[in-house]
């Protein structure tokens, strides 16, 4: 029997599959007992205990590096902050889960952030307007196009379809909260009211917070490909965003607080243009990045203009990272300190920029641009009853209704607080005088449009001309696009009875256009396939009544008539300056203009004077200027100035949308960099050039005489290209020395056409202009400067040879050009690229990289020539009684440009001086319609007292309206 035993348990242990039965019998029994004990016997313990541990890696952000002057003065730098940050690090059921789960979380997280006074971090381009309505904040063209594709998922632009290249605001924000994207509206299943409610969410989004949920969203899109990547939502938070955070972060998955950095800058408003400012790159920017260096994410903090831009890989730092571990909230449950790796600082950039001068030069331009106002503005209402020519260019006045017009065209004055719950009595009135005025102007535009008799254009008034206008070009046109203007014949008869006869209705030529598939009836009506002209004109004026009821422009216009139909006085207009808080009630002046001894004129004309009401706020002609202040040796760039600039600090880190979009619509333009981007022609600047083509060419000699009768070009050519002296009796017998130091027209173009004769002795207009050509490239005006910051192309002029011998004609040229052109005047033809970069260093002081001057041209004229122009030039200051006793060694020429004949004329001025033993200059100036180069001329005068310390600094930056010397006489 027990053999018969062992040899059955020898036949059953003999097979491999009953061993491994076994096996798996006594684990089971194992695993068994193991889970009874977990669920069963300690699955409350465990359950209250319970935690996922997960390592990760997590980055520790670097810092940029510093940004200073070529004195050492500290211009741009990091200051510690604290930011919210987020993570999708949830696990989620399904897709629509997850969709609420983070949009109630950033639901409830916005408020609390807006709770405590701090506000999200926005690099997004659409933004509520002023009207609530979600717009782009960039104009058409490559930014606009450039978020569409990040939107869309488009690496480049081309790769756009047709529908998304020409998607709205409102479109892309429809396409984001979709279910397509984020999910806040869900078409197809929409969520029940216990969904919502049990995800924090209400009934009903408003539109603001529609955008910022799409805005946080966007940003996690952006890092999707890593999931525990943080995004920073939030930066520089109070300490009560910190604390309520950290009190919920029980509720608040992957949300925490990081320590972090924000870019500070000195001196924002003189330096911004130059410097730029930081924010999160595009997915442009990112990959051009990326191609330099790969440790760049959608999460860097780049430069996005200026020397921040330029300079973006040298002073980018280079982040560090550390292993820890978290738990199912994301909560950090250790570090691994071994894993750490430290960040490096990025490296320092010096700028040759003397910051002190540049804040100074800024304030001075501030100054002179405040004095010509007060010197021009007169107390009429429009220009017609003034007592000038307002055709006579060097003296159209600014009547003081056009200043308080811009009060309110320039959002000084807001208008859209006439309506909010804490609006003023007087706010409230003059609200409902604007509903009566829209309304008596919205009726008539309605009879125009729909009536039986409408009006032909020549037949209306001024002011309708001027609503009509606005509907054709700026809105239709321009701001929607709907009126196509690449579809538009004309050559057409009724587009020309419109544009030039002026012969016909708006309704006659907008029907015409409607029946001529001018419009683009896509953006008029969901079902425009099926529309014939009738239906499309009849949607057409529904969106004209509906878009122009919720237009802050038109409003604006409405306004404008208003104030000169006298149904908004100017007494109200001041008084909503004090209820709007622009002026302080705690001054003499207000108790004046209460008791009625101070009329609004003189009041808005004394808050002028004082720069408590800023040229840059009024906008009007002149509103701006420049000045390039450059070291002659080497092309350092001392002061590159442009007004106005503004507050660089409110667009990097977190931007203030609101300030951005404020200085978008600023009719003052304070993004367009009046120093390297405005082109305008040089007036009378450009004469040393012709004087150089007349004695290289043998036109003239020192000997050579020519006689200013005051009329140049009577019997050689047509009456039309006959050009007057600005000295009308005429400045008599001249040689070049005089010529330039006279700024002789009659002269310089005596000059261009001698230039011009052939062998017959008859004027070749082609050939003057190759000649002026030739001499104008010696001079470099041919070329950017190459400096670091984005600069216009110049054009040297290609029409009208004998206006263009005196600066007219179509030359253009920026600031920087024309510095760079008086630096090489004064070096003999030596000219150096404009350079705004000393020497970079690291984080430590060490040198790493010193950037030497470059010769970009050396012109060879013969000394006599460069005499005759030096002593030109220095007789140009000798004669100005601006500069009577003036202690410095100074060489200049003025320009006066016409460009327009109902604005103000272009005042320019540029030079290069010597004094003992301080850095001799170059430099150019030039005030945008600033009606004479006298102005121009005294703003130097300021610039070279505050530099060479020829007079207290408090005498020269006064912090008032500087009028001493203002004149608008042209002597050019």
């Amino acid at each position: 029997m027990v053999k018969k035993i062992k040899k059955l348990l020898n036949k059953i242990f003999s097979q491999r599959s009953l061993i491994l039965l076994a096996i798996f019998l006594v684990m089971t029994v194992i695993l068994i007992t193991r889970i009874f004990q977990l669920q069963i016997v300690h699955g409350e313990d465990y359950a209250e205990n319970f935690t996922v541990a997960t390592t990760k890696e997590r980055n520790l952000k670097s810092t940029r590096g510093n940004i200073y002057d070529v004195n050492g003065r500290l211009l741009a730098y990091n200051e510690l902050s604290n930011s919210v940050t987020l993570e999708d690090n949830g696990t989620y059921a399904t897709t629509r889960e997850k969709q609420l789960s983070l949009n109630g979380e950033i639901y409830r997280l916005v408020k609390l952030i807006e709770a405590n006074g701090d506000s999200i971090t926005d690099d997004f381009h659409i933004i509520l307007d002023e009207s609530g309505n979600f717009a782009f904040d960039v104009d058409e063209g490559i930014t606009r196009n450039r978020f569409r594709a990040d939107v869309y998922g488009h690496q480049k632009i081309e790769q756009l379809k047709a529908d998304e290249a020409n998607a709205t605001a409102d479109q892309i924000m429809d396409y984001l909260s979709s279910s397509e994207r984020f999910a806040l509206f869900n078409a197809d299943r929409p969520y029940t009211e216990a969904e919502l409610v049990s995800h924090g969410l209400p009934a009903e989004l408003t539109k603001d917070e529609q955008l910022k949920i799409v805005i946080v969203r966007y940003q996690l899109s952006l890092t999707g490909y890593q999931k525990y990547m943080q995004v920073t939502i939030a930066t520089n938070v109070s300490a009560e965003t910190v604390a309520a955070v950290k009190e919920n972060a029980d509720s608040l998955q992957g949300v925490d607080i990081a320590e972090d950095s924000i870019r500070v800058y000195n001196d924002a408003e003189a330096l911004a243009p130059i410097i730029g400012y930081t924010g999160r790159p595009s997915s442009e920017e990112l990959e051009t990045l990326q191609e330099q260096r790969d440790d760049y994410t959608s999460a860097s903090i780049i430069g996005k203009t200026g020397i921040e831009q330029f300079m973006e890989t040298t002073l980018q730092g280079t982040d560090g990272s550390e292993e820890v571990t978290v738990d199912n909230l994301g909560k950090v449950l250790a570090i691994h300190e071994d894993s750490r790796v430290e960040p490096l600082q990025g490296n320092d950039v010096y700028l040759t920029i003397d910051s002190e001068l540049q804040v100074a030069c800024y304030q001075i331009l501030e100054q002179r641009l405040a004095g010509i106002l007060v010197s021009n503005i007169q107390k009429v209402k429009t220009v017609e009853e003034a007592t000038v020519d307002p055709n006579d260019a060097d003296a159209i006045p600014i009547p003081i209704y056009d200043v308080y017009n811009a009060l309110i065209e320039n959002s000084v004055i807001d208008i859209e607080h006439f309506t909010e719950s804490d609006a003023t009595a007087l706010e409230q009135q003059v609200y409902q005088k604007f509903l009566e005025k829209q309304q008596q102007v919205f009726n008539w535009i309605s009879g125009e449009l729909t009536g039986d008799q409408p009006s032909a254009y020549k037949d209306l008034s001024g002011e309708m001309k001027e609503y009509m206008d606005y509907i054709v070009d700026d809105m239709l046109t321009q701001d929607t696009g709907i009126l196509d203007s690449s579809a538009i014949d004309t050559a057409d008869a009724v587009y020309k009875a419109w544009t030039r006869d002026e012969s016909i209705s708006l309704k006659e030529y907008l029907s015409y256009a409607a029946s001529q598939n001018w419009i683009d009836i896509s953006k008029l009506s969901a079902d425009s396939a099926y529309l014939n002209s009738d239906e499309v004109y009849q949607a057409l004026t529904y969106y004209i009544s509906s878009y122009l009821a919720e237009d802050t422009w038109f409003s604006k216009l409405l306004y404008k008539y208003m104030l000169l139909q006298d149904r908004l006085y100017p007494e109200e207009v001041c008084q909503l300056l004090y209820d709007q808080n622009i002026l302080t009630k705690d001054d003499e002046a207000y108790s004046s203009f209460q008791a009625g001894t101070l009329s609004p004129a003189d009041l808005i004309l004394q808050k002028i004077q004082s720069l408590e009401i800023k040229p840059k706020q009024l906008a009007l002609d002149p509103c701006s200027g420049s000045i390039v202040v450059t070291e002659p040796d080497t092309g350092e760039v001392r002061a590159l100035v442009t007004y106005p600039g503004y507050d660089n600090n409110r667009l990097a880190n977190q931007m203030d949308t609101g300030y951005y979009n404020q200085l978008y619509n600023d009719l003052s333009t304070p993004f367009y960099n009046k120093a390297t981007q405005q082109l305008t022609a040089p007036g009378s600047t450009f004469k040393p050039v012709m004087a150089a083509a007349a004695l290289n060419e043998g036109i003239v000699d020192n000997s050579t005489i020519i006689n200013c009768n005051g009329l140049f070009g009577e019997g050689l050519v047509d009456k039309g290209d006959q050009i007057h002296c600005w000295y009308a009796p005429g400045h008599g017998d001249l040689n070049i020395i005089g010529g330039i130091q006279n700024s002789c027209n009659v002269f310089f173009c005596t000059i261009a056409y001698r230039l011009g004769l052939n062998g017959a002795n008859e004027f070749v207009q082609k050939d003057a202009l190759s000649k002026i050509q030739t001499y104008a490239q010696m001079f470099n005006l041919d070329q950017k400067t190459n400096l670091q910051i984005p600069e216009s192309t110049p054009h040297i002029s290609d029409e009208l040879a004998i206006p263009s011998a005196i600066g007219q004609g179509t030359h253009s040229y920026t600031t920087s050009q024309l510095a760079r052109y008086a630096l090489t005047i004064r070096n003999n033809g030596v000219s150096y690229d404009l350079n705004l970069l000393d020497k970079v260093t690291d984080s430590s002081g060490n040198l790493l990289e010193e950037f030497s001057p470059q010769i970009s041209k050396q012109t060879q004229l013969s000394q006599v020539v460069w005499d005759d122009i030096h002593e030109g030039m220095r007789g140009v200051i000798q004669i100005s009684s601006e500069f009577a006793d003036f202690p410095v060694e100074l060489y200049g020429k003025t320009g006066t440009a016409q460009e327009s004949k109902t604005r103000p004329n272009h005042a320019l001025f540029i030079g290069y001086s010597h004094y003992g033993e301080e850095e001799d200059i170059a430099f150019a100036i030039r005030i945008a319609y600033g009606y004479s180069s006298t102005n121009a001329k005294m703003v130097a005068k300021d610039m070279l007292q505050y530099y060479y310390n020829l007079e207290d600094e408090t005498e020269v930056l006064t912090g008032t309206s500087a009028q001493e010397g203002i004149s608008n006489t042209v002597t050019d």
